[in-house]
């Protein structure tokens, strides 16, 4: 595999001619990159046309849109586009079927060729992966995996991954392959808990108390069952001693983000944790990692993201050369 796409500048003066798309068709966002036949980035899209905004029909004429001048001008090549994420959800433009665990993150070979009426296009739709007991799923992430995996890493050792989001993933590896995996709405909760509960007027849209976090997190790992009333003194905090709307939030992620840690200890006690993502959220499992004597590292979800959709587009090659 080729190294890692430069992921900057959006767009490269003197590129070559598109040669493939990587495509991360979210809930929300749409991101695009143009990558040449070296598998170097020569343009970056970004757009709200996410799944949740689109019916089946839609997706294909999105597309057209995006892409524009992308799209090569004759109709016998077309170009290809290696897609993850929602757009091959129930709700999507095609289901692409979960691979059941243990297994290794699925490739082009299990990818889903939705029906496309522009014959300039070839799209192919990456599958998720679950478990059925416990019930779970994952749609996306195992794209960013195998990014990690297709990179210098030892497959034949056990590994543990943290994927911090709306919806984090906790995700264990055995020689290449995906055993198990556990999914928490701890982002979910915390958006809901801010904007539409009792604490919404104590707790900050912005702001941050790093010690208020920190606190927060033994507070919650030493007692998850009592994350109710834990809850609840964010405002009689507010009420009584005057706690500030930025010490609330950064106590309320603290206290969500801890309960999380109580439940996945059997994953990440005593084992090296990567997490993938190198953002804010990221950053603060970090350091909650770190409150319990946890050593863990963060790598980039967006290069994944790419280097798991450049290992697709390698399979696609290899596939089609005689």
């Amino acid at each position: 595999m080729t190294a890692h796409p430069n992921l900057s500048p959006d767009t490269m003066p003197g590129a070559s001619v598109p040669a493939w798309i990587a495509a991360d068709w979210g809930t929300s966002q749409l991101r695009l990159w143009v990558m040449d036949r070296e598998d170097t980035v020569i343009d970056r899209i970004t757009s709200d046309r996410g799944m949740s905004r689109l019916s089946p029909q839609d997706y294909e004429p999105t597309l057209l849109d995006l892409l524009g001048d992308h799209l090569p001008t004759a109709e016998n090549s077309p170009l290809p586009v290696i897609c993850c994420g929602m757009a091959g959800s129930r709700q999507g433009w095609a289901e692409a079927p979960y691979a059941s665990t243990p297994c290794p993150p699925p490739g082009i070979a299990e990818a889903t060729q939705p029906a496309t009426k522009d014959p300039r296009l070839a799209v192919y739709l990456l599958p998720g992966i679950k478990t059925t007991d416990p019930a779970d799923v994952m749609r996306g992430e195992e794209t960013q995996i195998a990014g990690y995996l297709a990179q210098d890493r030892d497959p034949a050792t056990s590994q543990v991954i943290c994927l911090p989001g709306t919806h984090s993933k906790w995700a264990r590896l055995e020689q290449g392959e995906v055993t198990s995996f556990s999914t928490f709405m701890t982002g979910e909760l915390f958006a809901l808990l801010q904007g539409q509960s009792v604490l919404q007027h104590c707790v900050s849209e912005e702001g941050w108390d790093e010690t208020a976090f920190e606190q927060a997190v033994r507070e919650a790992f030493a007692n998850p069952a009592a994350i109710a009333a834990q809850l609840f003194r964010l405002r009689a905090d507010a009420l009584l001693s005057g706690q500030s709307p930025e010490t609330g939030r950064a106590r309320l992620s603290g206290l969500l983000i801890g309960v999380e840690l109580a439940a996945t200890q059997d994953d990440w006690s005593g084992q090296h944790v990567t997490l993938l993502g190198a953002d804010q959220l990221a950053r603060r499992y970090e350091t909650a990692l770190s409150t319990q004597g946890c050593t863990a590292r963060r790598v980039d979800a967006e290069t994944l993201t790419l280097a798991g959709l450049t290992a697709a587009y390698d399979q696609l090659k290899k596939s089609q050369t005689p």
